[in-house]
């Protein structure tokens, strides 16, 4: 982390496939400043112009001006992205294909009207896992693991000492790619295989699926992030696991089979706390 100390507050971003939300973050309480949440829709495969503009929306009205010193930010971002330089390698993704090779951080910088050196970028899934080592789920342990699952599959670990991106979802997985089964993208596949239906998302799948269809894709998707989560357990030894993403709010409907099927029954399985809350302390947090 850097070493800083301001009176202004620290602008957390987290950008994901479909939305950018960002806000104020008190970094000494590790805590989100509720009234300047703001939350936009992101075009995130029309062309790069678009995408920008929505993003420099979101952020303009955060940005406080002082004539001594500049607001900082750190924006969540998911990969694969040049975190250090700041510049996108988005591509084949469904996001943000039109962004690959642009220098983010100096586009930012111009337009918001701050030096570049004042953005930093941080793997998402590794901004989530800070935020809740912080002050939440995993606030209690010291050696935590978290796994985010949504559109992609982001996994992050501090157990070796430091809280790193350990970029999981590319092992190889039954006949492809951890991601491919372990993601919203494998609800909706395997949804149409077993209906011939197609839903946009899961929470439109759990509204509408029958009964038994939801018993049998929950349970194929207990066994497979199961099957991923023993290795993983396995290399890191945590304490605790954190569950984050859109497909946690499914949490009913899996973590029963789920914890009957983690070989390491010591290891603690938790619910994020902070939800989007935890990108935003953990990417804001990396200034402090």
């Amino acid at each position: 982390m850097n070493t800083k100390s301001s009176e202004l507050p620290f602008i957390g971003v987290d950008i994901g496939g479909s939305h950018i939300t960002a806000a104020h973050v008190d970094c000494n309480t590790y805590r989100v400043i509720d009234s300047t949440l703001k939350r936009e829709r992101v075009a995130s495969m029309d062309d790069a112009e678009v995408i920008l503009e929505s993003w420099v929306k979101a952020l303009s009205t955060l940005i406080i001006k002082s004539s001594e010193e500049t607001i900082t930010i750190g924006i969540a971002m998911p990969g694969p992205f040049d975190y250090e330089h700041g510049i996108s390698l988005m591509k084949g993704m469904q996001k943000y294909d039109s962004l690959y090779g642009m220098n983010i951080r100096e586009i930012l910088a111009e337009r918001l009207g701050i030096p570049g050196e004042h953005i930093t970028f941080i793997n998402d899934a590794e901004a989530f896992l800070r935020g809740e080592l912080a002050s939440g789920a995993a606030s209690d342990f010291e050696r935590a693991i978290g796994v985010t699952l949504g559109t992609g599959l982001g996994s992050t670990s501090n157990c070796k000492g430091e809280t790193v991106d350990v970029n999981r979802a590319f092992v190889p997985f039954l006949d492809s790619i951890a991601e491919e089964y372990i993601s919203t993208r494998w609800f909706l596949k395997r949804y149409k295989e077993l209906t011939g239906k197609e839903v946009k998302n899961v929470e439109e799948l759990l509204a509408t699926a029958d009964q038994s269809v939801k018993d049998e894709l929950f349970e194929e998707f207990s066994t497979n992030l199961a099957a991923f989560l023993n290795d993983f357990i396995a290399d890191e030894d945590p304490q605790v696991l954190v569950v984050g993403g859109n497909i946690a709010r499914c949490w009913d409907h899996f973590i029963g089979k789920l914890q009957d099927k983690i070989a390491n029954k010591a290891v603690v399985i938790r619910q994020t706390q902070m939800w989007e809350d935890a990108a935003l302390v953990g990417a804001a947090c990396t200034w402090i």
